[in-house]
């Protein structure tokens, strides 16, 4: 099972190297646009989830804190829950990615944001946002016209 925890995460690594270390690159926008990206953790979630689908189901359709502490203490719900995490947070920094790059975001500014998105994306989405806003606002101040 820790196998298939770690592969969880190490299937999107590359896509995270592409966003964060080769954000211009011509492949990188073609790669990352392709939604298909969140498939490889997710089919690792798939072979972790199935056989305790049952178990999964009950505490999605009945959610407890109890039952929930007592289900991630089996190693197979566990391993689903963080591909499942893994696969938001790609889901997640593939939008930022690409909504950055209509914007003309600086890949300087980005790569931290995007490193913030796989460590804790609770926090660096809403930051991402107040990025994206003052971007928007920036643009839209007009330039003042030289006086000739």
């Amino acid at each position: 099972m820790s196998t298939l925890f770690d592969l969880s995460f190490y299937v999107t690594v590359p896509f995270w190297a592409l966003m964060i270390f080769a954000p211009t690159w011509r492949w990188t926008r073609t790669i990352i646009s392709a939604p298909w990206i969140v498939l490889a953790p997710l089919v690792v979630w798939a072979i972790v989830a199935v056989p305790v689908l049952g178990a999964m189901w009950s505490l999605v359709s009945s959610p407890s804190l109890d039952a929930i502490t007592e289900a991630v203490a089996d190693p197979a719900v566990l391993t689903a829950l963080w591909a499942q995490i893994i696969a938001w947070d790609l889901f997640l920094g593939r939008w930022i990615y690409l909504d950055s790059r209509e914007r003309n975001i600086h890949p300087l500014l980005m790569g931290p944001l995007l490193v913030g998105t796989i460590l804790l994306s609770p926090i660096a989405f809403p930051i991402y946002l107040l990025v994206r806003e003052v971007a928007r606002r920036s643009s839209a101040v007009p330039q003042a016209s030289p006086v000739a």
